[in-house]
Order: C-alpha cells, then structure tokens, then sequence
C-alpha cells in the first residue's frame, strides 16, 4: 500500500540526525539556518512557490511544522499576501519565491509594498555562487532589479553569513520608516553546512534610525497649535504603521481640532466621529479638501504631502499657513511642500510628548476663533457632497459599499480592494472606525491585490469577517488565487462591482479625451459565477438593488465558504468630488453639473 504524504513525511523526520539541532555545536544546512531563523523570528505563516533554486529550502520547511507555508498560484500573489497579512496584523510579512522568473514575478508586489512602506522581508532563490554573472539557467540580477523597490536587499555568499543577514533584514523591516528587505540566496549557500546561532540583538552603525522628536521642536509646535485660529490635523498611514492611533484621538480630543485621513490612513480617526471631515485629496469630501486649503496651522503626522492630496503644489503654496510635520523620515519632510516645523521622530513618541506639553500648557486654544472655524466647516459640509441618486433600476455602486457597512459595522471586519472606481467608493462610503481594517495599495496603485490580500488576512484573522471590494477588471489579475483560496480553507467574501469597464480609466476618458473609450470596455468578461464555482466556491449573481442586500446578508450566513458576489453595477457613474490632474485640492468637480 502506497504511503500517504504525511505519513511518508512522519517517517523522514523519524530518521535519526547526524547531530541534534539542538545541540549548541550542531552544523546544519542554509536551509535549515533559514527556517529556525524565521522561528526565531516568530514567523508563523509563509507564502511561496517553489522552483530549483529554492529546493532545498523546501526540503527544511517539509521538515518542520511551526510555520505554515501557503502555496500560492502565482509569485505576484504570494508577496501580494504576505503584503496584505502584514498590514492587518504590523506583522512582518515573509514571501518566498525562486530565482530569475520567480523573482520577476514577485517585483510588483515589492514596489507595492514599499510604496506603502509595509514591512516584509522577500527570500529569494538565486542560481549557484560560481553561475552568478553566466547567465545561468533562470539567473537574474536579484539585487540589481530590486535595489530601487526595496528598503535594503542582500546577496549571501557564504552560510556563515545568512542567520545575522536575515537578523539585520527583520530589523530594517520593522523598524524605522519600514518597508520591504530581499534577500537573496545562492543554492549551494542553503546546502553549504555551518554552526547556527542566531543573535539577540542587532546593532548597525550605518542604520540608526531616529525616535525621539526635538523637544524644541515639540515646544514650538505645542505653542503654534495653542495660537491658531483655523488649525486642522491631517494623518496618513505614518500613524497606523507607527500604531499612534490611540495618541491621534487623544489629541483631537484634547484640542477638538477638525481632522482628516489620507487613503491609507483611513481608520486612524474612527469614520463616524464628528469630528473626522473624511478622506481628503483627489476624490476626497468637499468639507476635508476646503479645510485644507483654508486652514492657518497644519499639523501633518505620517503623512507625505503626495499628488493625490495635495494636487497642485503651486496652489496649495497659494494660501499662507504654517505647518507642522511629524514624521519618522527625514526625507519625507519639506519633500513637495516646504514647512515651518520639521519633528523627525517616531510619530507615537513625538505625539505622546505632544500630548504631555499641551498638558501642561498655561494657554488653551481660542475658542471663539475655533468654534467659528467650526461653523465654517459646517457650512462646507452641507453640501453633502457626497450624495448620489438612488435607483430602483440599476444597481449604484455607492449603495452597494454603503450597505455592506451597515451590515458588518457591528463585526470585525476587514475590508480589501483593488484599484479603480471601486476603491475610492470603499474608501468613501465604508466608514473605518478602527485601525488596519482598510487594505488597499496607496502608492503604486496595484491592480489585482484585493484577493491576495484577503487570503493573507483570513489567515492571520480567522474569525473575522474579510470582504474583497474589487471590479471585474482587476478581479481577473490575480484570479486564479482562488485555487488558494479553496486549498488553504480561507473562506474570504469577494464583493464585484461589475460596470463592464475598466472604471476609472473610462471615467477619465470621458473627463479629459472627450469620450473617446479606448480599450477600456470589457468586450468578453467571464461567468463569474461558474467560474467561483469552477474553484469550488460559491458564486452569485446581482443584477436588481433589491437584491443586494440579501445577496450579502446570505454571502456572510455561507461563513465557512468562499463566496463570489457578481453585482452588475451602473456602468456610467462616476466617482465625485474629483480634482482633475494640475488642478489644486480646492479647485473640485463635484459632480457632472460641474462638467
């Protein structure tokens, strides 16, 4: 009788060693360092796709079970999902992929995540050390082609090397600004044998972030704050990564100054508290993008002044406002916009001696000039500008985000999207009470990362409720995940406004190319539903709004299933406000009166 997988992998590790693992002279492989580093690490859970390069490795990872390896479809989903865990949980998030093609793969989920500045550290297999520079058999240059997308990466040339190299490239991960680390392994250094210690602590002299703010710098803003008469708080994903989120409500209660969140800093404030304006920027709330432009003082903390935010330099800079900037990297201050208070530091740090000083501060806030303040944001908020016109027709996108958060507002739930349409009215209409629970790529704007991203939270967080926002365009990128999905028992909810469209590209077309709709149709879409069915999921169609509701209240009843909700959306709508490109934060479309 033929032996099953566990059973044959039962008795390899019943094989007595050449020497005890334990033992503190015991020699062990590269691959075998490999993995007790990640132990030691506390990793718990790897996604990967192995390839010749990285045999060995997974030979040590077949003779383990702490670390639970996920096999993915694709190399691009398996950093995707690392991706997506570690924003969840501020974990460090681990992929592992092959050489040449499987690091290529793996190179948008890098530039995801260090656009989003998401710790990870990449293992990647890398051709023998004496075939480096031959072209050999799926050789690239690893190093090379990540060096702009990464925080730090290393080549390792020698096994007594690895365990302190993966020790620095957990550290830099974590710590700092974080981001992702490769790091990149000839296959003869995960056989080549060497004595293990991996150490406690890490000291670099070239990389010694800072933490600490100035506290004279802390004490001019504290002065600045109490003195302003139009002040606002603006926060980006900087104070959830820095988990500063308890500090930043603190303070705005403490001050009762207005606040706004950038995209990735969605949660940060809780979205129904009165004082939160909404998301600013490019497709942000009248109410957030008038106050910022208006405002006198601007405190700034984890933010980066980008495009989407700010929209046209030359017009922010128009207003005269002083400005007070927070944030754990230099460079990221006075980048895009000049300011009149850097703070270098950890933004918990520097907001918890924030919060101390104002404290202890003789002077208070002018109330009278605040509370006018307060009036006029009010007035901007009557525009309600984010109003849409219901149907009982056709489906309208916005109701679909809107009552899916009044289902799961009183759940755990996290919430991924893809990129498009579909993300801004997520980020819109879902109101994030809570920190990490909105998943979605910020910077590089990275089609195909909902679902991916959705496995590696429902892994990590099982008994909450995980729905991928996406469109059936960028659905179809990562697709086949589903296959993974269906493997590894990760029952996520995938919410599909389909519009036929390629939405934000269509909408932009019809906004700035007079309507010409070049390739952004979807002439030869699949059936979703017996493609969810084909996987062994559950697929449903929508195509009434009466119909929504039900379809997600029985999508959340299938806890234990995977369900594919296909919800035909109306193709024309648009996403509003809209700054358009050039224009300034203040300068909005609200709608297709304003065309």
């Amino acid at each position: 009788m033929d032996m099953s997988a566990a059973e044959t992998k039962r008795a390899a590790l019943a094989q007595p060693q050449s020497s005890s693992p334990n033992s503190p002279t015991a020699e062990l492989n590269g691959s075998e360092i490999l993995v007790r580093c990640l132990q030691a690490e506390g990793v718990r859970h790897l996604w990967g796709y192995p390839g010749g390069a990285v045999l060995y490795i997974y030979d040590a990872l077949y003779k383990q079970d702490s670390i639970q390896h996920v096999l993915v479809r694709h190399e691009q989903a398996a950093v995707h999902a690392a991706d997506g865990f570690a924003r969840a949980t501020g974990e460090v998030g681990v992929a592992l992929v092959t050489s040449g093609p499987g690091v290529t793969n793996a190179v948008t989920g890098i530039a995801t995540a260090y656009m989003d500045s998401i710790p990870m550290v990449i293992i990647t297999g890398q051709v023998p050390t004496p075939a480096i520079g031959l072209d050999a058999f799926q050789e690239c240059d690893t190093v090379g082609i990540t060096r702009p997308i990464v925080k730090h990466n290393f080549l390792v040339k020698d096994v007594r090397d690895l365990a302190v190299t993966l020790k620095k490239a957990f550290h830099i991960a974590r710590t700092g600004r974080p981001g992702p680390v490769v790091v990149d392994i000839p296959k003869d250094v995960s056989l080549a044998r060497t004595t293990f210690h991996y150490p406690e602590r890490i000291e670099m002299r070239s990389y010694v972030p800072a933490k600490k703010g100035h506290s004279g710098q802390i004490r001019k803003a504290v002065q600045l704050l109490l003195q302003a008469k139009r002040p606002y708080i603006y926060t980006g994903g900087g104070v959830i990564l820095g988990e500063a989120t308890a500090e930043l409500r603190q303070l705005v209660d403490l001050l009762g100054f207005p606040c706004t969140n950038t995209l990735m800093g969605l949660g940060a404030m809780p979205g129904t508290d009165p004082r939160f304006l909404g998301m600013l920027g490019m497709h942000g709330t009248y109410e957030a993008n008038m106050t910022m432009q208006h405002c006198d003082v601007l405190l700034a903390v984890g933010a980066r002044f980008d495009d989407r935010v700010i929209g046209n330099p030359k017009h922010f800079g128009s207003v005269e406002r002083k400005i007070i900037h927070v944030d754990i990297d230099p460079s990221s201050i006075s980048k895009r916009v000049r300011v009149d208070i850097p703070i270098v530091g950890d933004v918990k740090d520097v907001l918890q001696e924030l919060i101390a000083q104002l404290k202890e501060a003789q002077a208070k806030p002018d109330a009278n000039a605040v509370n006018a303040w307060w009036s006029q944001i009010n007035d901007w908020r009557r525009r309600d500008c984010l109003a849409y016109k219901g149907s009982d027709e056709v489906i309208k996108p916005q109701m679909v985000v809107d009552t899916l958060w009044k289902l799961t507002r009183e759940r755990d739930t996290y919430i991924t999207s893809d990129v498009g349409q579909h993300q801004m009215w997520a980020a819109q209409f879902y109101k994030f009470d809570e920190p990490r629970r909105w998943i979605n790529s910020g910077g590089l704007g990275t089609m195909g990362v909902g679902l991916p991203y959705a496995m590696g939270i429902k892994l990590a967080k099982p008994e909450s409720d995980v729905f991928c926002i996406t469109g059936e365009g960028s659905i179809q990128m990562c697709i086949q995940e589903l296959s993974t999905c269906f493997q590894y028992k990760t029952p996520v909810k995938i919410v599909s406004l389909n519009n036929r469209y390629l939405g934000m590209v269509r909408q932009w077309q019809q906004l700035d190319y007079e309507g010409r709709y070049s390739h952004s149709y979807m002439d030869a879409l699949p059936n979703f539903v017996k493609l969810a069915e084909a996987y062994g999921h559950v697929g449903i169609l929508v195509e009434k709004p009466s119909d929504v509701e039900p379809a997600l209240k029985e999508a959340m009843r299938l806890k234990d299933r995977t369900v594919f909700l296909d919800i035909r959306t109306d193709p024309t709508e648009n996403v509003w406000p809209m700054v358009k490109a050039g224009k300034g934060i203040s300068e909005m479309l609200l709608g297709s009166e304003d065309l």
